[in-house]
Formats: C-alpha cells, sequence, structure tokens
C-alpha cells in the first residue's frame, strides 16, 4: 500500500500536541499505509474514504485512541474495541497508554483499518435506536390545553430543548411543584427558548 499525502494541518496539529505526540505520530504511520485521505475534523486527525470518515486519532487525560466511526459494525475479533459511553451508538475506539502498545498491536490496527475501509465501501450503516419517547406531564398537557399558544411554541422548539423541560418538570415529585415549574418557565418556552438559554 502506498503511503498517503501528509495533510499539514495534521503536521500542525502535531507540532502543538504536548501530550500523546509520540503516540500520535506512531497511529499517523500507520493509517497512512492506507490510501485515505487525511483531515483535520472535530480538531484532530481524520482519515477518510471517498469522504466518508473511517477513523480519527485523538487523546485524553488517561489515554490516546483510534476512534473507528463505524466501529459498532466491525467483528471485533481481537475484542479490542471499546465504547466510549453508553450513548455512543456507532463508534467504538482502541486506546492506547504508550508508543510500545501501539507497536506490538500495528498488525492488529492494520486489519480494523482495514475492514473499517471494507464497511464503508461495503455502503454499511449503523442503525441507531431512537431516542425513548418521554410522556408530557399531565399538568403540561393542561396547560397547553389552557394555552394552545403555550404547545405551538413547545413544538416548535428542538427536541433537546423540548426533552430537557420535559425532564426537568418531571423531576418533580409534587403535582404542585410540576405546576410552579411550568408556570416560571412558560414565558421562555413562548420566547422560544430552551431550559437554560
Amino acid at each position: 500500500m502506498t503511503n498517503s499525502r501528509k495533510n499539514p494541518e495534521v503536521d500542525e496539529f502535531l507540532n502543538r500536541a504536548k501530550k500523546w505526540k509520540a503516540e500520535f505520530e506512531q497511529l499517523r504511520s500507520i493509517v497512512l499505509d492506507f490510501e485515505l485521505t487525511e483531515e483535520i475534523k472535530w480538531k484532530h486527525p481524520c482519515y477518510m474514504f471517498e469522504n466518508k470518515n473511517i477513523v480519527l486519532i485523538h487523546g485524553f487525560k488517561e489515554y490516546c485512541a483510534l476512534l473507528f466511526h463505524k466501529g459498532a459494525l466491525l467483528k471485533d475479533v481481537h475484542g479490542k474495541l471499546i465504547q466510549q459511553t453508553e450513548n455512543v451508538q456507532a463508534a467504538r475506539q482502541i486506546r492506547f497508554t504508550n508508543v510500545q502498545e501501539i507497536v506490538e498491536m500495528e498488525t492488529i490496527l492494520k486489519e480494523y483499518i482495514n475492514e473499517a475501509i471494507e464497511v464503508e465501501k461495503a455502503g454499511l450503516e449503523v442503525a441507531y435506536k431512537k431516542k425513548t419517547e418521554i410522556t408530557i406531564p399531565e399538568e403540561l398537557q393542561n396547560k397547553f390545553t389552557e394555552m394552545p399558544d403555550l404547545k405551538t411554541a413547545f413544538e416548535a422548539l428542538t427536541p433537546g430543548r423540548q426533552r430537557a423541560y420535559i425532564l426537568y418538570f418531571l423531576q418533580a415529585k409534587q403535582p404542585k411543584t410540576r405546576e410552579s415549574r411550568i408556570e416560571k418557565y412558560t414565558q421562555q418556552i413562548l420566547d422560544g427558548k430552551g431550559l437554560k438559554d
């Protein structure tokens, strides 16, 4: 396999790196063995196949990682992929704490990268789970009946803002508390603002 063209933005990223610099450089040299386009995305080196994200190099406090954008679709025959948090549906990481780990895993990493490229070539997509529906509290439903404008304004909010309000209202155990919270935020909803705006 031939070396991809190095992107000067990634060179700059590596020059500025204070932590994980040697690890980033080692990961980059492995990834560049593939015919991938090197870019900076989300402020980190990202490698793409036909404009589709394959893998990202990034660092954290305790480790650096190679993140596979569709890692959930990889077979993970070596058991190396980690789901960053329970809410992350598609991406998976392989984590490192030193250069030696990366050097020792080079062959395995190349298998994963190759499989990730094949997944993209095959056009496979991660089947995302829908966010669980949240029931609108009765007190808010009553307020909607009383003030149809409020219902219209609420429905115009982004799903995330609607969810934040509903969760906040539902946290109150007592109906009276829910009512007072709804009353307090009625004008903010009418103004098209979120809970924290």
